[in-house]
Formats: structure tokens, sequence, C-alpha cells
């Protein structure tokens, strides 16, 4: 996990009212966008959940909303047209707290490939699509967040 600085959290960005974030991801461009929204995105392992037979994986994320402010939401990101899915280097206690870095697509027979989804500490999971179909969406009102995260200089968490 990251190290995350207390932040001077702007207490006037929850009460501004903001349109809930909703993004389709149907090319690689798109999911630039998406990990971008995602970035310091805070899940468990629990809240990942994968459905075989209806071909989706599902995750429960309370995201950070740079464009806000400094609050954070909960949110739900849905793939589907899945085929498989792994996992390297993640905690799998439910408890365990899983902070994603980024996210990005791996073309492999178009228009399928891999979701690769990189979590602080090293970890990632590897979604294998038939075709890449994301959906991103808020879920609930907005709340201040209680740190800010922080990165380097060259854009990564600090250790």
């Amino acid at each position: 996990m990251s190290t995350e600085a207390v932040g001077a959290i702007d207490e006037t960005a929850v009460k501004t009212p903001v349109e809930p974030l909703r993004l389709l991801a149907e090319d690689a461009d798109d999911l630039s966008i998406m990990s971008a929204a995602l970035q310091d995105a805070i899940l468990r392992p629990v809240d990942i959940v994968w459905e075989p037979t209806a071909r989706r994986v599902t995750l429960s994320l309370s995201r950070f909303c740079w464009e806000c402010g400094g609050t954070r939401v909960m949110a739900a990101m849905q793939f589907g047209d899945v085929s498989a899915v792994k996992s390297r280097r993640l905690p799998r206690g439910p408890e365990n707290a899983l902070e994603l870095l980024a996210m990005h697509f791996e073309e492999a027979e178009a228009p399928g490939g891999r979701v690769i989804m990189m979590f602080a500490g090293g970890g990632d999971l590897r979604i294998d699509v038939e075709c890449l179909d994301a959906v991103l969406t808020d879920l609930s009102e907005r709340w201040p967040a209680r740190i800010a995260p922080t990165h380097l200089e060259d854009g990564s968490a600090p250790a």
C-alpha cells in the first residue's frame, strides 16, 4: 500500500453538486480514461466478484474523486465477455485493502485481450476478455476523504 499524507481537503467540494461519473470502455483509449478516474480507488478482495457462468467480473470500490476536490464515492465497475480471471501477488484476506494504481489493455486476437489492473505493493489482476466491454458508475453521494493520496514526481505511489 502506498502511504497517504494528510492533505488539505476542500470541504466545499462535498457540498458542490456533481453529476455521478458514468463511463463506458470499448477500447484501450477508453480504458485509459477509466484508469485515470480510478487511480487510488480502494477495494478489498471480497469486493471482486467473478461470475464464470455469466462471464462477468464486478468490482465495488471507494473511488477518490480527483475531479471533485478530494472527496470519495462508492462506485462499481463491471467487465463483460470475460473468459478468465487471474491474480498475482494480491492478498487474499477478505479485509485486506487493495489500492488500484492503474489499468491498461493488452490486445490479443482482435477484439479480445487482457485488462491488467495494477495495485500498490506490486500485485495485479488480469481479466481476459473476448472484447473490451467495461462500465464504471458512481453509486453514492460523495463524502470528504480523510486523507489525500500522494505520489512521487514520477507518478508512482510512495513505497
